[in-house]
């Protein structure tokens, strides 16, 4: 650590923003360290052999539809670094307990033939949603991806979309995703689709907003499919490291960062578990919660008291409970169209995603939960054994109740029931079966507070300028030279690089030669009168 004691910048976590950060950094001729408490990078996108011998399962996050759209991602070039995308022949199913399913395939012609089967006119219907995705695909990634607010981005797509259109599209943006399909299908099929992957999030299908999600996830299924990285979500990881240092950033595994260093009013490097330093020159990025950084890694600093006021209301997404399993043979599921998807959906109908959601609201254990399912060698081959599957299926569970013991076994009884009802003998395919209760999955990777997946809600209410508390919607924090680089930042979770790249941009506009100062002072104006000191 001697040869590490300063650079120009120190990151800290090697999440997947971490990550990206690093690599923006480097990629500006910045020495770079990135810091990392567990023994490997990655975060929430590792894998391991957790269940049997020969089978890999990805402990936390898996299919990456978000990165493979992700124009920062793709600017990345990881492929030059050893990252291979595979894709399962279908998208997404979802299996409903009748023994049919709904479909989303690699086609959007072909998804469309499957919904109009079931409901005259559904058809069109979703190649309507389709056009209207390729026709504002590239400025809504943009506006999405890009610091708030997105100025040019948000130009774009009006001019492409005209007065008219434009107010058509912000009533989808905030229309319930329930409401959605009721409005544009007759059959159930489409309102499945939307409505399981608006479920991907945390808002409810009722609520405003859970429409946005629920098309912008099936359109990317339809555009880049939900992709996995050949060998384990881990190889993502991998190829953003491997690419880092190439460009000569430094990457330390193994060792915890206890604070940030702040010398007159700015921040100046980072203090080790070991009591080691390492001095940044020019910025300090935390791929960390929101409140991590401010309560603990900040906890010598007088902040704010509107901003330590306001952390008392952040909101986490509801804890998640993850089961992985070595299979035999590939799933029986009782509907064809469920077998060659890489996702498939199922537990509930379209009236059961209102009383899921609703359970979790009230803080009550769901008795029929909706539960997202992996089937991981369809996906990529590589995953285990010729003629068996590795899969995994996760559900949201509410807060407040401690899911160990009994209580966890009896709901990993109802994830099996529920697989069991679309997949009868599913039970006896089973070589080996791994779990992770919240705990463990935050016991794994901290960022994961109490299992919650998301860093933070995804309601309106803590989107944009109100993401991780009321102020600018961007990554610098009322520390000069600190910046806010995870999931609890704009634009959220996922894995698209997006918080990392936004809060490398920061870093790297106000360092710059002729405009850095009056950015620092623009930054610290627009903190000072959001967040007056006491």
């Amino acid at each position: 650590m001697t040869s590490m004691h300063a650079a120009d910048a120190v990151v800290v976590g090697a999440g997947p923003n971490g990550l990206v950060a690093v690599n923006a950094l480097a990629d500006a001729g910045w020495d770079v360290v990135l810091v990392e408490t567990n023994d490997e990078v990655g975060g929430a996108v590792r894998s391991a052999e957790v269940t049997a011998p020969g089978y890999l399962n990805d402990l936390f996050s898996a299919f990456y539809p978000l990165a493979a759209a992700s124009p920062i991602i793709r600017d990345l070039h990881l492929e030059q670094h050893g990252l291979v995308w595979r894709k399962a022949p279908d998208v997404l199913a979802h299996a409903l307990d009748d023994g049919s399913a709904a479909v989303l395939r690699d086609a959007a012609e072909d998804t469309a033939a499957g919904l109009e089967a079931e409901g005259a006119g559904d058809g069109d219907a979703w190649l309507e949603l389709v056009h209207g995705w390729d026709r504002i695909r590239d400025p809504l990634l943009d506006a999405l991806f890009t610091p708030f607010p997105p100025v040019v981005s948000a130009g774009r797509m009006l001019r492409r979309l005209g007065a008219a259109d434009t107010l058509d599209f912000a009533r989808l943006a905030v229309t319930p995703v329930r409401r959605l399909a009721q409005e544009r299908f007759t059959g159930p099929g489409a309102g499945l689709l939307l409505t399981g992957n608006a479920m991907h999030s945390d808002v409810p299908p009722d609520a405003a907003g859970s429409g946005m999600f629920g098309w912008l996830l099936c359109m990317l299924g339809q555009d880049v499919g939900f992709p996995v990285p050949e060998g384990g979500a881990g190889e993502l990881a991998q190829s953003l490291r491997r690419r880092a240092e190439s460009k000569g950033a430094r990457v330390v595994t193994g060792t915890a960062v206890t604070a940030v260093t702040v010398e007159h009013g700015r921040a100046s490097g980072v203090r080790l578990a070991d009591g080691r330093q390492i001095t940044a020159r020019r910025a300090v990025l935390a791929d960390v919660p929101a409140p991590a950084l401010y309560r603990d890694l900040l906890a010598e600093q007088r902040l704010p008291s509107r901003l330590l006021r306001d952390l008392d209301r952040f909101q986490w997404d509801n804890p998640t409970i993850k089961v992985n399993w070595a299979l035999d043979q590939p799933v029986p599921w009782r509907a064809e169209g469920a077998r060659g998807a890489g996702t498939v959906h199922l537990g509930v109908d379209t009236d059961g995603f209102v009383d899921f959601a609703a359970d979790l609201s009230v803080g009550r254990t769901p008795q029929r939960p909706f539960i997202l399912f992996g089937q991981m060698t369809t996906s990529d081959p590589s995953r285990s054994p010729r003629g068996t599957e590795s899969a995994w299926a996760y559900t949201h569970v509410p807060h407040g109740s401690d899911w160990t013991g009994d209580r966890l076994t009896e709901h990993v009884d109802r994830i099996e029931d529920a697989v069991e009802r679309v997949a009868p003998g599913f039970r006896e395919t089973r070589v080996a079966r791994h779990v992770q209760s919240p705990q463990d999955l935050e016991r794994e990777d901290a960022n994961l507070v109490d299992g919650a997946i998301n860093a933070g809600t995804s309601g309106v209410h803590q989107q944009l300028v109100f993401r991780p508390t009321p102020g600018l919607g961007r990554p610098e924090t009322p520390v000069a030279g600190l910046y806010l680089a995870s999931a609890s930042a704009h634009p959220g979770g996922g894995v698209h690089g997006a918080c990392g790249w936004n809060a490398a941009r920061a870093a790297l506009g106000a360092n710059a030669r002729l405009t850095g100062g009056a950015r620092r002072a623009l930054t610290r104006t627009a903190w000072s009168r959001l967040l007056p000191r006491d």
